[in-house]
Order: structure tokens, then sequence, then C-alpha cells
């Protein structure tokens, strides 16, 4: 009797083995394939199962949830949704999530381990702690002034704090509402469908995702170059630049819509913006010192995120003289997100130093004990801090006695330039009108604010002009409230 009881309890420890031996197989080596299951629900069910934390705009909450009374429960709601989209993106139960709500998704779905009271405790518990939010540094009065200025048309607004880093306004348009899209069902799948089919794309975000030619705003990095590399050390005299411009190789006649371009100076160009004088001092400069100019301000990062990622602005390493000239005065390939030229702003007012750029001030808990505090950081030293002084002013004349006199501000001092680039088979496209620009309070240390707007179906009759028409009084709007932001 005896020997059978053996042999039964050794079968049953092989079993109870072999039991262990697959749970953990189970639980160790196929968990991750079994979490990503379409067919288990329980990840879906327990993420929306609570609130999500905040997205907060100048201390109030720009999105919520709404009990939907489904197997997933919560469903996302926006305030305000067309303005802030941009900023938030969308937190879908159908199509996931985008921007800070991707970015910050951790954080504001309760699952983020910074917001445990101890280590593992996530774990132990086997739960997620309440959304905690993610404050931003967005301003509403300055989102909603470049909302309004833009006016449904397809465009982007950009300005940053020169000195942090902080973006105050990302605004993209034509917009949408995330709120669309929070849910399931077929409403949101024709959402989806519709807004994903619109020839305007109200789901690009323009302002960070979407590159343009920058046109003659980009003529700031042409200056910075050849100043920096002593091609001009006198921004006043002559540049020995033919007009009519022929580029270099060809017999292709480079053309000016302002007049008194012939051997000008750096600064006139700047003011009057000069295709031919710009496009010469590129030449000069050489491809190897154009290159690292444009990356000094960030031209080909494919790294940048603020912390939601950044599409990479372009300035080709590989180009034939004519080429260079013409990408100089921001054609050919060159290609910049409406943030890119807000840094390029951004640089001219701060001494040549460009502060990373960053969307979110800090993440805290439900009940506001912050978890991470973004700290300022410098991104790039563009060029030299004399340089800078230089471009400051001849951007100042620009909008006094130039091309940017829509943006002038009375009791401000204001910087800027214009651009319009050309596009489409043939350059027969409407051109993109360009505007970017710093401003500064009489009695402040330091400019306050740098901006980007571009409008991509403004009405242009001539180059520079439809920069100046179109984007510079959008640009004022957004910079006049930071201004009034700004004062004690």
């Amino acid at each position: 009797m005896i020997p059978y009881i053996r042999r039964a309890a050794g079968l049953c420890l092989v079993l109870l083995a072999a039991l262990l031996v697959n749970a953990a197989r189970v639980m160790v080596f196929e968990a991750g394939s079994l979490d990503g299951n379409p067919a288990d629900r329980r990840p879906a069910i327990a993420r929306w199962g609570q609130p999500r934390g905040e997205i907060v705009v100048d201390g109030r909450p720009v999105t919520g949830a709404w009990d939907s009374g489904q197997q997933l429960r919560y469903e996302r709601s926006y305030t305000h949704g067309p303005l802030y989209a941009p900023v938030t993106g969308y937190a879908s139960q159908t199509y996931g999530t985008t921007h800070l709500e991707h970015a910050e998704d951790e954080i504001l779905s309760g699952t983020d381990p910074m917001l445990a009271p101890l280590p593992f405790w996530n774990d132990i518990v086997r739960g997620r702690r309440p959304g905690g939010n993610a404050v931003t540094t967005i301003r509403a009065a300055m989102q909603e002034a470049a909302y309004r200025g833009l006016a449904g048309k397809r465009g982007a607004v950009v300005a940053v704090e020169p000195s942090s880093g902080r973006i105050l306004t990302l605004v993209s348009s034509p917009s949408y509402d995330p709120a669309v899209l929070s849910g399931t069902g077929r409403e949101v799948k024709d959402a989806w469908a519709r807004l994903n089919s619109s020839p305007n794309q109200p789901m690009l975000n323009r302002a960070i995702r979407q590159t343009y030619p920058p046109g003659s705003t980009f003529k700031m990095v042409t200056a910075a170059a050849a100043l920096d590399a002593g091609v001009v050390t006198d921004v006043d005299a002559p540049t020995v630049t033919p007009d009519p411009f022929v580029l270099p190789g060809t017999r292709r006649v480079l053309p000016n819509e302002a007049t008194g371009c012939r051997n000008a100076s750096l600064a006139y160009a700047i003011q009057w913006s000069c295709n031919t004088v710009m496009a010469g001092l590129g030449v000069k400069v050489g491809l190897a010192g154009m290159v690292d100019a444009a990356e000094g301000f960030g031209f080909g990062d494919t790294g940048l995120k603020v912390p939601s990622w950044v599409a990479r602005s372009n300035f080709d390493r590989d180009m034939s003289a004519d080429q260079l000239a013409l990408s100089s005065i921001g054609q050919f390939n060159t290609r910049a997100t409406p943030l890119q030229m807000a840094m390029v702003a951004a640089a001219v007012a701060n001494n040549g130093e460009i502060a990373h750029p960053y969307l979110v001030d800090r993440t805290t808990t439900s009940g506001g004990t912050t978890v991470h505090r973004t700290v300022r950081t410098s991104y790039r030293q563009a060029m030299r801090p004399s340089t800078a002084t230089q471009l400051q002013r001849l951007m100042v004349k620009a909008v006094e006695e130039g091309t940017g006199a829509n943006a002038a501000i009375p009791g401000a001092t204001v910087g800027g330039k214009t651009g319009t680039a050309q596009h489409g088979l043939g350059n027969t496209g409407t051109p993109y009108a360009w505007f970017i620009a710093w401003a500064q309070a009489a009695d402040a240390a330091q400019p306050a604010v740098a901006v980007a707007v571009v409008v991509e179906d403004a009405e242009a009759n001539r180059t520079d002009i439809s920069g100046g028409g179109s984007a510079a009084p959008i640009a004022k709007a957004v910079m006049e409230e930071a201004l009034r932001a700004s004062t004690p």
C-alpha cells in the first residue's frame, strides 16, 4: 500500500511542478503577447474605467470626462476643442492618443509610477492611481488671438518666450473638435473618416508637424551666417551684388520685387527683402557654412520633442551653387515648421541662444502636488551675441521703416521679417505668407515673445508684401497679448 501512496504523491508533485512551470511561462514569457491581444478587453476596461487627468491652460482645465455608462465607461471631453486641439490632441477609445494626450499618457491615465505613494505600489495593489494633470505653458489670451487671426484659413501660429523656451501659443487652422473621436461606435468612425478625407486636413498639426518653404524669413539665417563668417563686416556697407543677379552656373535671373537692391547693404536687404543680396551672400558663405548655420538653428534635427515630436526642418547638405543661392532665400528644398521659424526669431531676440522649447510646465497628481517640473535647458547657440545684436537692429528697422510695418506696436520695440514662399508646379500656387517677429516692452529687460505666422491661402500680389499684409497683423495681435500679460 505504501509504495502506491508514494507513487501517487510523486505523480502529484510532478503535476504540481508542471503547473508551476506553465504558470511561470504564461506570466513571464507570454504576458506581453497576452496583454497585447486585442481580444483581451480588460486593459481597455481598466484604462477607461476612471476619468483621465486634466490638461490645464492658464489654471483652467481644457479637458474633462463624462460617464457614458458603457463598458468603456469614461469618455474624454474638451472645452474649446478646436482652439486647443493642436495642444491636447485627442484621447480616443477607438483610435488611441496624439500630442499631449499621448506624450503625457502615463500621467493622465494614472499609470505613471511617480503618482504612487510608494515604489511598486501599483503592482502590489493591482490598480492605478487617479489620473494626474499636465499643466501647459500656453496662454489663453494669446491662443485665442492667434485663432481669431487665422479665421479658419489654412495656417499656423507659434509663439515662444525667447529667454525660457516656453511655448505660449500653438495654433493650427482649420482645426477640429477632438471630442468627436472620444468614444466608440458608428458616429466616431464616421467622424474619423470625414476628418481624414477633408481636403483641408483639420487633424494635421501645421504648427509642429507640417513643413513649408520659409521664403524670405529664412534670410535671417543667411544674415547670421554671413556675419558670423565675416562675409559681412559692416551691415550698412554695399555688398557688391549685381541686379539683375544670374544664378551661378545658369542663365536664370533671380528677380527682386523690391527696388534699390543693386549693391545694397545687408541692412537694406533685410529692410526691403532683396533676393539678390541674400542669395549672393549665401553663395559667398558657401555650402559648408550655410549648412552649419542652418543646423545651428535646429534645421535637420530629427529628435526635437516639446514633448510631442516635431517634424524635421530641412536645409540640404548637398547642392550646386545655384541651388544654394535659392536655398539661402528660403526656396529650393529648404523647408521649416512654424515652430522652427519661431525659434529663429527667438534666437535673434535672445542674444543668439535658443532655449529648448517646451509645452508642459509641470505635471501634478490629481491633488495638485508637483510630480515633475520642466527645467529650462539650452538648445543651441545659433550665432554670436554680437551678431544677434546687429540682427535685432535690422529687424526693428524692417518694422519701423520696411515691409513689416503692420506689426508695429506703439510703445514697444518690435523686430520682424516678412516672407512669401512660392510653391506649386512652376511656382504657380498662391504664395505662403510668412511673418516672424519678436517684441519687447519699453521698460522690460528682455523680449517677452517671439512669434512665427504662416498663412497658406493668403492673397498675395507681390513677394513679401503678403507676409506683411496677411501674416504680420496676426503676429501683432499675439504679441500685444504677450506684452499685456508681461506688464505688471
